[in-house]
């Protein structure tokens, strides 16, 4: 009966009902040709650039990301847009495919992120504020990723060819394709961030503004464009399927969480984190190791679902406790603030678990989509990406201010 009540609790939980609104989001924006659009807009930006299209799907990653929550979705949906055109012009196999999978990556990270949600579900942060901070490491992976491409390209030319320049009216109207996602990020961003609404109402608003936008093609461009029927009830399903996913393993996880509870096995752990004298920051590093090693062989929800309730309590505790100040913490931070940078880092971390082998989800799908180039070139692609991951994270790790920078702001 108890295990009914636990999972009645887990399907009726307001908080939970955001997830299938951003899942729903991303698949009416795939089936509506919004990430086509925004790739061909993002490309009247970037294009100019060396090696303008990888940068292109790099841009269009972190758009998408943006609409879709979801990485997975990311790669699929910009992998098969982004790969053929890149494979017509000519770019190199294992450039084209690496820029495609660890652009992916940017879906969980980038707001609304469905990983973000069930990150601050499980350690009772909010949602807000986890999107709050997530913005500035975002941009921050956008760039460096973007800075991977051109050093790539100006390191050795012949991988990326010299895309040619678009007319001032193609420019014109593939900008024009830009406004959808203009409009659902900015309302969706602008609100959170100004107090208009919560992400529930927020995920209604995205889903609302593309299925209005899709309406709108149906009507303007006639049979086969926008939003059909078909499309709809495709949509719907893969929300079903892929919510109904989520919820169980959600609820499985509480499951596990309680009886890590009773065995007292997490704060058994951080008792001994605490007794053998080793420097926070240490632990706090030896954790994010163990994260990388567990991307190698677990999937990003089930770790951040499964892992994070287990490693939560050694962090509070090696902090200081819950109701430490930040002037007397171990990492200089109050509890609300620790929960933040820690989710933020090791969202980042576990995102490298999408481009590692053996089990690299975004690699399987980007090769799936690429069926000419063999795996360990998109995997030997991807490492340049992985690279400056690592920096990325160093760079969280000695200025935290990066992550808390917006909540501050915003709260005050």
């Amino acid at each position: 009966m108890q295990y009914k009540s636990l999972l009645w609790e887990n399907l009726a939980s307001y908080e939970l009902s955001v997830i299938p609104l951003f899942i729903l989001m991303g698949a009416l924006a795939s089936h509506t040709k919004l990430a086509q659009d925004l790739f061909m807009g993002m490309n009247a930006i970037l294009g100019r650039f060396p090696g303008g299209l990888c940068i292109t799907a790099i841009g269009s990653c972190a758009g998408f990301g943006a609409v879709s929550g979801s990485s997975l979705a990311t790669a699929s949906t910009m992998g098969k847009i982004a790969y053929p055109e890149l494979k017509k012009l000519g770019y190199s196999p294992r450039l084209a495919t690496g820029t495609l999978a660890a652009g992916g990556t940017l879906g969980i990270l980038i707001p609304p992120s469905v990983a973000l949600i069930l990150y601050a579900i499980v350690v009772e942060a909010s949602i807000i504020e986890m999107f709050q901070a997530a913005v500035i490491p975002g941009l921050i992976a956008v760039l460096f990723f973007m800075l991977v491409i051109v050093v790539q390209v100006k390191l050795n030319p012949s991988i990326a060819p010299v895309s040619k320049p678009l007319s001032k009216e193609e420019r014109n109207r593939a900008l024009l394709r830009l406004i959808p996602v203009v409009l659902t990020f900015g309302s969706i961003i602008l609100g959170l961030g100004l107090g208009l609404f919560t992400p529930t109402p927020a995920a209604a608003a995205g889903v609302f503004i593309i299925a209005m936008y899709g309406l709108f093609l149906r009507f303007k461009n006639g049979k086969g464009e926008g939003l059909t029927f078909d499309r709809m009830r495709d949509s719907l399903v893969e929300t079903a399927t892929t919510s109904a996913m989520l919820y169980f393993i959600l609820f499985g996880a509480e499951v596990l969480k309680g009886f890590f509870s009773r065995s007292g096995l997490p704060q058994g752990i951080a008792e001994w984190a605490m007794t053998i004298q080793v420097s926070p920051w240490l632990v706090l590093i030896g954790i994010l190791v163990i994260f990388i090693i567990l991307g190698f062989f677990m999937d990003s929800m089930a770790m951040i679902l499964v892992v994070i309730p287990f490693i939560w309590p050694v962090l509070i505790n090696i902090n200081g406790g819950e109701y430490v100040s930040a002037s007397s913490s171990a990492f200089g931070m109050n509890l609300d603030e620790l929960k933040i940078w820690f989710g933020i880092l090791s969202l980042i971390v576990i995102e490298l678990g999408l481009i590692t082998p053996p089990v690299g989800l975004n690699v399987f799908i980007i090769s799936k989509i690429a069926t000419d180039v063999p795996m360990m070139e998109t995997f030997k692609g991807v490492f340049p990406f992985f690279s400056v991951e690592i920096v990325r994270i160093g760079l969280l790790l000695l200025i935290p201010p990066i992550v808390l920078i917006m909540p501050r702001l915003l709260a005050g």
